[in-house]
């Protein structure tokens, strides 16, 4: 998704995604600017372009999810805007594929094993969940219990076990509620104790570790949002975030537009969480800052910006998206002129600012990173200045 209006898994449709508050936010956000960025950065970039995906605004490779061994899963937009499932291996090699009776597909996450979940679409435009096992064959779909046939369920995270995680609603107007599948096909459902029952409210799961920890957020009857981790054997603890901040965009729409159904939430395998939130500033009912923040397995904070706002106290635009066993953190910012730019954040706090070679210097686009390996490569998509999506793969400097 990029540009004012953004792609979506449904554009191909012609139909909007579900959550409207994200557009305007994007509004708001494009009247108070953001903060500015700026870094010299060094390692190595490669990119890349999935084979047939198309040269259109808004087409091109969507880079999505990456294990550990550097494979990368996603999906990409064809010459006439239909979407199609890729994996890039470690040395290159892009396998594009789609489900038996695909109209569109929607690789979404990747576990060790290279085993890919995500959604697709069939010719009755009904929604249904998938797993692709590493050699490609054969698919096993699935569907919720309960989901509404259309836009029903969101798929997160796949863990080592092939445990898939995610959300659904039972209708369209209905609230969130999470889900695990196992990789036997068993179907539970879970909502966080406080989630409210509203339209818009309650429970998202957004990610998933290797040992099958979900991490997520809920949206209670008032609309606030909070955090959740559930572990493998279903306890769920709730946490809020410091400051009386909460989860942008309130966990009560979709994030970032431009980025499809990219999760805000991401957790490592020791169970540290990233992701983004709003904290306010009083006074003013438009500003405030969008800032990252880490959450350690003993439940304390570290809020952060990757960069410093030049219209202090308002307003930075900082997103951790993704984080790796020791700590590292992927992402990115938006600056004053709406401009995107991804970072890496070391465990000490320390940021890089990466900007794809050929990325956009445009409204909304620029480069967006969304996961991180072990040994700290860093991948994402760029928008080029033409609004066409590319993949990228960043290797640090010490490697």
């Amino acid at each position: 998704m990029t540009s004012v209006t953004s792609k979506s898994k449904f554009a191909k449709f012609g139909v909007a995604p579900r959550c409207k508050t994200t557009v305007a936010l994007w509004l708001v956000l494009w009247v108070l600017g953001l903060g500015v960025s700026a870094s010299a950065q060094e390692g190595t970039f490669v990119t890349f372009d999935a084979p047939g995906a198309g040269t259109g605004a808004d087409q091109g490779t969507y880079a999505q999810a990456v294990n550990p061994a550097g494979v990368i899963t996603g999906y990409y937009y064809d010459t006439n805007s239909f979407a199609h499932g890729f994996v890039r291996a470690a040395d290159g090699t892009i396998t594009t594929f789609d489900p038996p009776g695909s109209t569109g597909t929607f690789a979404y996450a990747i576990n060790t094993a290279g085993v890919i979940a995500g959604e697709y679409f069939d010719a009755s435009f009904v929604e249904h969940g998938f797993v692709r096992p590493s050699n490609g064959s054969p698919f096993t779909t699935f569907d919720v219990v309960r989901a509404v046939e259309r836009f029903g369920f969101t798929v997160a995270g796949i863990d080592t076990a092939g445990a898939v995680t995610g959300y659904y609603q039972e209708s369209e107007i209905a609230p969130y509620q999470g889900f695990l599948r196992a990789a036997d096909g068993a179907i539970t459902t879970f909502d966080a104790p406080g989630a409210g029952t509203g339209f818009f409210q309650g429970t998202r799961a957004f990610g998933i570790n290797p040992q099958g920890t979900v991490a997520g957020c809920y949206a209670d009857a008032n609309s606030v949002g909070h955090g959740f981790v559930r572990a493998t054997d279903g306890t769920l603890t709730e946490w809020d975030l410091p400051n009386s901040a909460v989860f942008f965009p309130g966990c009560a729409g979709y994030s970032f537009a431009f980025l499809g159904f990219m999760p805000l939430i991401g957790i490592s395998p020791p169970g540290t969480i990233t992701g983004a939130y709003f904290q306010p500033i009083s006074g003013n009912p438009y500003g405030g800052n969008y800032r990252g923040f880490l959450r350690a397995t003993d439940g304390s904070f570290t809020t952060f910006d990757a960069v410093p706002s030049p219209s202090s106290p308002c307003c930075t635009w900082t997103a951790g998206i993704a984080i790796n066993p020791a700590g590292v953190i992927a992402g990115f910012d938006n600056d004053y002129d709406n401009v995107n730019h991804g970072f890496v954040r070391a465990s000490n706090g320390t940021v890089t600012i990466l900007d794809a070679p050929g990325a956009g210097t445009g409204y909304v686009q620029g480069t967006f990173a969304v996961g991180i390996t072990p040994a700290g490569q860093v991948m994402g998509q760029d928008v080029d200045a033409n609004s066409v999506f590319h993949g990228f793969l960043w290797t640090p400097p010490a490697q």
